[in-house]
């Protein structure tokens, strides 16, 4: 069988990829500046006090830093009423415990928080064999001040900003997405009360004893830290997708 790709030479192989080499440069220039407009960012006291249950008791967002002067949260999407937490979320939260490490002894703590009771959070923490710490905002404001978690309310009236944005999002599409009912579903719950909670990574800093909240992303802004986007990007066939492929990593031999 002949493949459909272009074939060539090494040496036009060569000649291609010097060319590609300076493309690559270029954005990895522009991803330097971008990081330095990203620290350039005014911080913001947070003076309101929210509460998290974590596995060494209740906690404030100082604790949080367990000691660091930096923190960042992973904004997973587990709900109050989810099952089981999102496959998307999952697939990114597989990567944390190789480099949590690193960054806690970088003077950054990474943590993830999320809307589900503690024990729910800890059930599905040990079926995927995670260790990072994992925090229950279920009593608190946290995820709805941090534009991650909305009401049915705002759902209802169509007035969920996301993303810096109001609707435009695939969450708040009708009709709902295949995907969104897939993931929903894999959830245990329904669309509307899966797309209540949504992705994201927010970044705050500890200074003479003031938390300050310095930067937050949302949906693509997100594709970062997909590990397995960063080696699929490098793949011969690049992401190569035609609908939602992957499942939670102990799912795949079910299947």
């Amino acid at each position: 069988m002949t493949t459909t790709h272009p074939t060539g030479t090494r040496e036009a192989w060569l000649t291609a990829r010097l060319d590609l080499l300076e493309a690559e440069k270029e954005l990895t220039r522009r991803s330097d500046e971008l990081a330095r407009q990203r620290e350039a960012l005014p911080w913001v006291r947070v003076d309101k006090t929210y509460r998290f249950e974590t596995g060494k008791g209740s906690a404030s967002l100082k604790d949080l830093f367990d000691g660091r002067s930096q923190l960042l949260v992973y904004h997973f999407m587990f709900g109050p009423d989810y099952q089981a937490g999102c496959p998307s979320c999952s697939a990114i939260a597989d990567g944390f415990d190789g480099f949590a490490v690193h960054l806690a002894n970088h003077d950054v703590m990474l943590t993830a928080v999320s809307r589900a009771p503690l024990a729910k959070l800890n059930a599905y923490k040990q079926r995927m064999g995670w260790t990072f710490p994992w925090a229950s905002s279920v009593d608190s404001d946290f995820n709805f001040d941090l534009n991650v978690s909305f009401t049915e309310q705002q759902q209802r009236d169509d007035s969920i900003e996301y993303n810096y944005r109001r609707g435009g999002h695939a969450m708040d599409a009708t009709p709902v997405p295949p995907p969104v009912v897939e993931f929903a579903a894999a959830c245990g719950t329904d669309a509307p009360t899966y797309s209540r909670d949504r992705p994201g990574m927010s970044a705050f800093v500890l200074e003479d004893g003031v938390v300050y909240h310095t930067y937050s992303t949302y949906a693509r802004g997100l594709d970062g830290l997909w590990g397995m986007y960063q080696w699929l990007d490098h793949a011969p066939k690049g992401r190569n997708e035609t609908g939602v492929w992957w499942h939670r990593h102990d799912e795949y031999a079910k299947r």
